[in-house]
């Protein structure tokens, strides 16, 4: 599923870049860490495989004080946290100080799961499958010419086996007039590989389908036979006539009260720190945000069939969201006043390499109202007054394998951050003897999409971890409902209202939350400040769409998955805990987890502690997502309430720098 094509070798510079604590490594240190580590595995000589480098970020207290010292002291020691495998065998988690050039520590795993797959061993093992005797004569069974044939590496999951090698499924699509591959796949063939071993383990020629037709599944507008459509309404959109109002000093963000600190990730992808407002009123800096990404995408398929019930993949976990992110294309992805940023990886023999644009920067303006107010009940006046909504945004998209995520982080002036993650690409389908629907008497596990093609149930969590410092680090955790209350006596002609009941969280499990069960506002506040008439300052989670688990817990797939079951959990603060679904994704079985972590049940009232939100797609597929899927959209939002001491954009001003089409008219026949 993952592909590297993009890759690029990155010169290596003879100075380092600091600037923030909280920089992503730069191609410098990234190739420090591969001397490092190639140095210290050369005694015997030893094959190193690399499967994740990145930043281990100083102590968080260390940060803070960084951020808070007026000189901006010298830079906290730069460190780096690497996992590798040595003679395909055993897996190490290494430390490396890099500001003294030292291998600080180095512990083998000895748990269960592995770390993520690098694009060297999964094109292996898609060559191994091609160039096998059997497989060939399966494809020539099919009257499939094998030069078309692509084929991609899946992860095999976990399903109660006691023992098990690093394994992976190869499956196998067919081209012959489609770039689309996925919408042609060549059902029936699996093969087994030991990535360890890099050998075939197992093979099985199942059953004869037909693979589903070329006709109308390529996307690619060059070729399209019917019109295309009017593009003009791009004109319709609003944009900024002069460049951005936005500054970026080294990977800080400063826009209008905001500032932040943009980072990359080869697991995580795009990750947002620091981020804090400054207030007007107060004449002060104010945090919010310590530190937000994806931490997981857990995305289990419901085909019960021999080449599909094991599809069950953790996306960040066993291939990396970063890893798969590619360069976003000016005016196309991002509009004309986007800022782009690189990212830098490490590939399979630890050298550095550039992801050029994977990040863009840009304002919005959409049409949207920040606040308005007609007032037309003085006699003799009207009163008008509207603002605009100019927003921040941070954009990257991750295509892993199919399926492509827009993940969107909006700041907005009055202090709220909206996330968004949009899903389009292309769907998993199975091919299939059936040509129409009234001929399927049986559970196909899905949808008929068009002749020979099912597209199969599926679901879509992604889980963001939220390290909220609202006004410090010193938070707690509100659930408030609303509940229905009857009139006492004839105190009212009315005999019901409603009123707010109020309950902080002392330990984890009272945070747990799954939503549509009554929970009306779930607030992160400060409780050791107020505001003037003594409310607590806080923000509040604003979810989207409830979307849960329709697994049974006792599913391998739930077990390993299982940060899914709430939408909500909170937990204090742990620098080590960053991963919903373990370090170790792929075969894992849930054991050091989310789940498991918050079984402690540890305090969290007036604690440094982190939010994680859930967003959550059940998918469906219709005839509309075929042959590629227009963007489906999710968000939620972190929202101020009782932060500030009223609307702190009252005083906003009317921007005259954002303009529209001139003298737009239409009539209608």
């Amino acid at each position: 599923m993952l592909n590297l094509l993009f890759l690029l070798l990155f010169p290596i510079f003879s100075t380092s870049y600091d600037h923030h604590p909280l920089d992503p490594l730069s191609p410098f240190e990234l190739k420090q860490v591969q001397t490092l580590i190639k140095n210290h595995f050369s005694s015997p000589p030893q094959n190193v495989s690399f499967h994740y480098v990145g930043l281990d970020e100083p102590a968080k207290s260390t940060v803070l004080s960084w951020h808070s010292s007026s000189d901006n002291q010298e830079i906290p020691s730069r460190r780096a946290f690497a996992i590798v495998r040595i003679n395909s065998k055993k897996t190490h988690e290494l430390i490396l100080d890099l500001s003294n050039n030292l291998v600080l520590s180095d512990e083998v795993y000895h748990g269960y799961g592995y770390p993520l797959q690098n694009s060297a061993e999964q094109t292996a093992a898609d060559k191994l499958a091609q160039s096998y005797g059997p497989f060939v004569a399966a494809i020539e069974r099919r009257n499939l010419k094998l030069e078309e044939v692509v084929c991609l590496t899946f992860t095999v999951g976990w399903f109660g086996e006691e023992k098990s090698s690093r394994l992976v499924r190869v499956m196998c699509y067919y081209m012959d007039g489609t770039v689309n591959l996925y919408m042609r796949p060549i059902e029936g063939i699996a093969v087994t590989v030991d990535l360890d071993e890099m050998k075939i383990v197992g093979f099985r020629d199942r059953v004869m389908v037909p693979v589903p037709k070329a006709e109308g599944t390529d996307y690619r507008e060059s070729v399209q036979r019917q019109p295309l459509l009017d593009s003009s309404v791009k004109s319709m959109a609003g944009e900024k006539k002069v460049g951005p109002g936005f500054t970026l000093d080294g990977y800080t963000v400063r826009w209008a009260d905001w500032e932040l600190h943009v980072s990359f990730d080869m697991r995580a992808g795009l990750i947002i720190s620091m981020a804090s407002i400054h207030d007007q009123e107060k004449g002060e800096r104010r945090s919010v945000l310590y530190r937000g990404f994806v931490s997981e995408l857990f995305v289990p398929y419901m085909d019960l069939t021999e080449e599909w019930y094991y599809r069950v993949f953790f996306d960040a976990g066993d291939y990396g969201f970063g890893l798969c992110a590619l360069p976003l294309e000016p005016s196309r992805d991002c509009p004309e006043n986007a800022v782009f940023m690189d990212g830098y990886i490490t590939s399979h023999d630890g050298t550095p390499g550039l992801m050029p644009n994977v990040v863009c920067v840009f304002e919005r303006y959409s049409g949207d109202i920040m606040w308005r107010h007609t007032e037309d009940g003085i006699p003799g006046q009207r009163i008008r007054e509207v603002r605009p909504e100019v927003n921040l945004v941070v954009r990257m998209v991750s295509t892993v394998g199919n399926y492509d995520y827009i993940v969107d982080w909006e700041f907005k002036q009055t202090g709220a951050i909206k996330v968004t993650v949009g899903m389009t690409g292309l769907l998993e389908v199975r091919g299939s003897v059936y040509t129409h629907k009234d001929q399927i008497q049986e559970d196909v596990y899905g949808t008929i999409l068009a002749e020979n093609t099912i597209g199969t149930h599926h679901d879509h969590f992604l889980i963001f971890n939220l390290d909220l410092d609202v006004d410090g680090d010193a938070n707690s955790f509100v659930k408030t409902t609303l509940e229905t209350a009857r009139v006492a006596g004839n105190s009212s002609p009315r005999r019901s209202y409603w009123r707010v009941r109020s309950e902080t969280a002392k330990t984890e499990a009272d945070a747990r939350v799954q939503l549509g069960s009554g929970a009306a506002e779930l607030l992160i506040v400060n409780p050791n400040k107020r505001t003037k008439v003594g409310n607590f300052v806080g923000y509040r989670l604003i979810p989207g769409a409830v979307i849960g688990p329709l697994l049974s817990d006792d599913d391998y797939a739930q077990i390993r998955g299982a940060f899914s079951k709430y939408n909500v959990w909170v937990t204090p603060y742990n620098k080590t805990e960053k991963w919903a679904a373990g370090l170790y994704t792929d075969q894992s079985r849930g054991d050091d987890d989310l789940a498991t972590w918050s079984s402690r049940n540890r305090d969290i009232e007036n604690k440094d502690i982190v939010l994680w939100y859930t967003v959550g797609f059940h998918h469906a597929p219709s005839q509309e997502d075929f042959p590629i899927m227009p963007t489906l959209s999710r968000s939620f939002e972190l929202r101020p309430t009782n932060f500030f001491e009223h609307n702190p954009v009252l005083k906003a001003k009317l921007s005259e720098e954002i303009v529209g089409p001139a003298n737009l008219s239409a009539s209608f026949q």
